[in-house]
């Protein structure tokens, strides 16, 4: 046999797998285009003080179970100003033009994962520094192993532009350029002192600043997207309201929606879904929807899909019945007249702190009424949260303003939870209400982008006794739950 033929046929083998996986068929056409990161990288370097880098680095892999990952998700400031998704990756973008040992000139750089047949075949496609180059415009696009050993004097910054650093990162021995490494070879290159924050030089702060301030405005680009995750999180409540049952589980509940959301392409859900029957919707942030009946209770249901990275924050609380019980009404009613009372407030130049206001004063003087509670003073235990924040590629996305501005994309969320045991008549109790609805914010007004899922009484009673196409779906039961006898 002849004794190149392992070597031969090993290297027939990795250009196989590098032929399959040149190119996938069927993608989305709607992702953002390499002109609007480009785009988005301008209009940080106008924010930029003179003489300044600004850093970005990748978010790190995380373990699910032992050798198993996470789905990645990317850090959305590096996906923001780049579009790249993949980990082990560095940005920077420079306020000036800079000039390399070689002549060239440049005014950012990307480092990449390097290209890696094998690694592929198990973990998916990289984009490599040509598909960075070509997808993402990037005229310098390197491998990460290649930033150890590129020459640029970091001393000569005024102002080094960095996030706080992400803790407890997988260092792999494996690879020298993860992101472990690029931290380090970063710190080490701009001489990093173990508490930067004491000198100037290095700003974490000004980094939450200038994205803040570019994020909090959506372009019309970004809302494209943005209307499609909300829509999409709104007709998966609608199913819901048609399909629900009080013989159903709170996971099932789950199911639905993000069913709903994949079939209209959202990849997930842009935070753990929050499907809570009856006092479950009194923690804030349940998430184990482990229930197995909903029973006759109210249903809150806090679901929002993301599509291409951007991210829904819808929620609607329903009776699982199909009728609000008077009880249920009554509360139900006051947190939606407490929504009406913010929506007023907003438009362009408005104070965050006056459509806050306008929801608490409604709710409280409304338990009051109720006799929930004996003085105003004591709506916080039964409304404790805020009123509103941003969403986009974060579900509580960055801002910076303390005003409205046009373009931003808000939530107007008020709610009342009254868990078992509170100082209050027990009719009321095991009652949780939240209504949160996505507006736009316009020169004189607003848009409820949300608008598609029903939020009166009558709309929603009306919804659910509509037919569900789900109404005949059922499964076998499963043998390995039937009880033997041994």
């Amino acid at each position: 046999m002849n004794k190149n033929l392992p070597h031969i046929l090993s290297i027939l083998i990795v250009l196989g797998f590098t032929l399959t996986l040149s190119a996938q068929d069927d993608l989305p056409t709607d992702y953002l285009s390499k002109e609007f990161h480009a785009g988005r990288r301008d209009a940080l370097r106008k924010l930029m003080p003179d003489n300044s880098v600004f850093v970005v680095m990748a978010y790190p892999t995380r373990t699910f179970s032992n050798d198993i990952d996470y789905f990645y998700h990317q850090n959305p400031d590096m996906y923001y100003f780049s579009g790249y998704k993949e980990p082990q990756s560095l940005l920077l973008i420079f306020k000036e033009e800079q000039k390399g040992t070689d002549g060239s000139v440049y005014k950012e750089i990307l480092y990449v994962q390097k290209k890696d047949p094998r690694a592929e075949q198990w973990t998916g496609r990289r984009l490599g520094t040509d598909g960075a180059k070509e997808k993402l415009g990037f005229s310098y696009a390197y491998n990460g192993e290649d930033f150890k050993n590129t020459k640029i004097d970091f001393s000569k910054f005024d102002k080094i532009i960095f996030d706080e650093f992400p803790e407890d990162v997988p260092n792999s021995s494996r690879d020298n350029a993860d992101l472990a490494d690029l931290i380090e070879q970063f710190k080490s290159k701009a001489n990093i002192p173990a508490d930067y924050t004491k000198d100037k030089r290095y700003d974490t702060r000004l980094f939450r600043d200038l994205t803040g301030k570019l994020r909090e405005i959506k372009t019309p680009e970004e809302m494209d997207l943005l209307r499609k995750a909300v829509e999409i999180s709104c007709r998966g409540q609608n199913e819901v309201m048609k399909a629900v049952h009080p013989g159903m589980s709170e996971l099932e509940v789950q199911g639905l929606h993000e069913y709903v959301h994949k079939k209209y392409g959202a990849e997930e859900v842009g935070y753990g879904s929050i499907v809570g029957a009856g006092a479950n919707g009194c923690v804030l942030h349940y998430m184990e929807n482990t229930k197995t009946k909903i029973g006759t209770e109210m249903l809150l249901m806090d679901v929002g899909a993301e599509y291409h990275g951007y991210t829904a924050d819808v929620t609607r609380t329903v009776p699982a019945n199909g009728k609000f019980s008077p009880e249920q009404k009554l509360v139900y009613n006051l947190v939606y007249e407490a929504q009406e009372a913010a929506f007023k407030i907003l438009k362009d130049g408005a104070k965050w702190s006056d459509a806050s206001k306008a929801a608490r004063d409604i709710i409280a003087e409304g338990l009051l009424t109720l006799g929930i509670i004996k003085d105003k003073n004591e709506v916080g235990t039964y409304y404790p949260h805020g009123l509103s924040h941003h969403i986009g590629l974060d579900v509580h996305d960055r801002g910076f303003s303390q005003t409205l501005k046009k373009d931003m994309v808000i939530t107007i969320e008020p709610g009342i939870y009254i868990p078992p045991n509170s100082n209050c008549d027990k009719k009321w109790w095991g009652i949780a209400v939240r209504i949160e609805d996505d507006a736009l914010i316009t020169e004189k007004g607003y848009e409820l982008l949300s608008a598609f899922a029903p939020r009166k009484v009558e709309d929603i009673e009306k919804m659910i006794a509509e037919k569900s196409a789900l109404d005949n779906f059922t499964v076998p039961k499963l043998k390995s739950a039937e009880k033997k006898a041994f």
